[in-house]
């Protein structure tokens, strides 16, 4: 899976850290646990909303205090959305977005 991110962490695309993780058969470069976790949620959410078994790519714009507006791609498939996390990971907002 890529994301527009490709300085840094897959999520926040900071360089600091030394973190990574498998997501969905990939192993991705994120900057802590947080954003991991975080990213892995949002995937998960993704996949239930759209029934998708994989994601090719993740455009994400925002930041944490903003949240994010990002564009998730699978084949030729699409689907647009927002969400928002508590400092935790949490996922706090999570809508579809046309």
């Amino acid at each position: 899976m890529e994301t527009n991110n490709k300085e840094g962490c897959g999520l926040c695309n900071a360089t600091w850290g030394e973190y990574y993780r498998e997501i969905d058969g990939d192993r991705m470069f994120f900057c802590c646990s947080v954003c991991a976790d975080i990213f892995e949620n949002m995937v998960a959410e993704v996949k239930e909303r759209t029934g998708w078994k994989s994601i090719d790519y993740v455009e994400l714009i925002g930041n944490y205090s903003a949240g994010r507006n990002c564009t998730a791609r699978s084949g030729k498939s699409t689907f647009k959305y927002y969400f928002r996390t508590y400092s935790d990971g949490r996922m706090m907002k999570f809508e579809e977005r046309k």
